[in-house]
């Protein structure tokens, strides 16, 4: 069966608390909502502003193949307003339960019927298609439903939607629900609301008892706690139904459209969210990745290549040596066992601080490893930083140089400076180092940051540049100089 879609992510999505969309914002959504294979994109809201109006016109006037709705009230000027902006259909939304016709219209169910068939048939002599969305429908009296439907379908009315606009259908009350209103001989759409997590669900029951077309916004946003999320419906459909269901979505492209509402909307899309969150194909647990690297189908129900992905191993705590040599294999470093060891030790102990490490992270741990492969004369054995508010700055290290231990201590304008004028004076009794350029960044964000500092340092006409990297700034600082020393001894035992 054919299921079309509904995109509100122009309308419903931009009532988000904090969400306003520019008319360019608006446009390059709806292109890419048409590109992917959205059938109705509900633009937005014509009666608004000026400002909808003139978003909504730049979207209609794009010849775009998907059909172009609007939002309307069962008002005359509403749909006037959707004429002027030259839409295809009209969503016009009817408030139905007696709590939104007593309290909100303060009306009649009779009064309310009569307008909406006025209206209906009003926007249907002027050429627009009908969508007639029954506002808190699953909080409505059944039998006046039904009748306001048939009503509804009497005026000529397209589509018909009964609402679940506070989200209180439970996926069993959704399929009974959508069950007595199928013998309506209408077409059904299906629009839920997440308030209580389940509007997917909902939404899911609603088409296997009838509903052809569903309502959703790209990534569930909404108002409150957002609407069904279409990615997660659309794929649901494709790969747990076995062919029962088919839409003209283009599933690859699915993810880079979540990726433009989220940075349009400023919306956060939470690292677990189902489908497009970042962690949807990451592995970092030793376990799993060694069974995803053997066969992905072990860890992973949906493969990343349908939805214009790609499969990550995260490097932490729960990393296995196997998940750990593929990554590295990846960014095209290849280490020994040894090796292989060094790097895992030291992704253990980062994990066991409460840190993930990025590639960038561990390309530093790895580029650390395979240069202290190299034979050291230096190496450092401790260092005592004290350091404080009115305190001078002090340093005492221990080296190991050669076979011997030397122990010394410095002072300087800051931790970082009190270390290295330590490390000089091990090492000025038999050399003469100097410290030319000192730079220091934070590869990634946070304070728990890897620094990456990065020095030049000379003896005797030789300049050597040299890496360090750590979580701690002093740490890092006192690797790069100590790299830095063990090539120049060691290019002058070349020499």
């Amino acid at each position: 069966m054919k299921i079309n879609i509904l995109d509100t992510t122009l309308r419903d999505g931009e009532q988000t608390p904090g969400v306003s969309l520019s008319s360019n914002e608006k446009l390059r959504i709806a292109r890419t909502l048409d590109d992917i294979g959205i059938n109705i994109i509900e633009a937005g809201s014509a009666i608004t502003s000026e400002g909808e109006q003139q978003a909504i016109r730049q979207i209609t006037n794009q010849g775009l193949d998907a059909e172009i709705a609007s939002f309307a009230r069962s008002l005359q000027k509403d749909i006037d307003s959707c004429i002027d902006c030259g839409v295809d259909t009209v969503n016009l939304v009817v408030p139905t339960s007696d709590i939104h016709i007593d309290y909100k219209l303060k009306s009649t169910r009779l009064q309310v019927q009569s307008e909406m068939v006025d209206n209906i048939e009003y926007a249907k002599d002027h050429g627009l298609k009908v969508e007639l969305s029954a506002e808190d429908a699953s909080r409505t009296d059944l039998n006046f439903l039904k009748e306001t439907f048939k009503l509804a379908l009497d005026a000529k009315a397209d589509r018909l939607c009964p609402c679940d606009t506070v989200g209180v259908l439970t996926p069993e009350k959704s399929f009974d629900f959508f069950s007595q209103l199928s013998d309506l001989n209408g077409k059904l759409s299906v629009h839920c609301h997440n308030d209580y997590g389940l509007a997917v669900a909902n939404s899911l029951q609603a088409i296997r008892a009838g509903a052809t077309e569903v309502h959703g916004t790209i990534n569930g946003i909404g108002e409150r706690a957002g609407n069904a999320s279409l990615e997660e419906i659309i794929v649901a459909l494709n790969n747990l139904y076995e062919g029962q269901y088919s839409t003209d979505i283009k599933l690859n492209q699915l993810y880079n459209t979540s990726i433009l509402v989220s940075r349009s909307t400023g919306v956060y899309i939470q690292p677990n969210k189902a489908i497009v969150g970042e962690n949807v194909f990451a592995h970092e647990s030793g376990i799993h990745a060694d069974g995803v690297i053997k066969n992905a189908s072990t860890y992973e129900s949906i493969t990343p290549e349908l939805l214009g992905r790609h499969r990550k191993f995260v490097v932490g705590k729960h990393t296995g040596t196997k998940g750990l040599n593929n990554r590295l294999l990846e960014l095209g470093i290849e280490v020994n066992k040894e090796q292989l060891n060094n790097i895992f030790k030291q992704v253990k102990d980062f994990g066991d601080k409460g840190k993930c490490l990025t590639d960038v992270d561990l390309q530093a741990i790895a580029d650390n490893v395979l240069e202290k492969d190299m034979e050291q004369k230096v190496n450092l054995e401790e260092v005592t930083i004290v350091s404080g508010n009115k305190i001078t700055p002090t340093a005492s290290v221990r080296l190991k140089i050669d076979d011997d231990e030397i122990l010394a201590a410095g002072i300087g304008l800051g931790p970082v400076d009190a270390a290295v004028n330590a490390v000089n004076k091990c090492i000025n009794e038999f050399a003469d180092v100097n410290l030319d350029e000192y730079h220091v960044d934070a590869i990634t964000g946070g304070t728990d940051a890897f620094i990456d500092v990065i020095v030049k340092v000379s003896m005797d006409n030789q300049i050597i540049s040299a890496r360090g990297t750590d979580s701690d700034i002093i740490n890092a600082s006192i690797e790069a100089y100590l790299t830095g020393v063990n090539r120049l001894f060691e290019n002058a035992d070349k020499l």
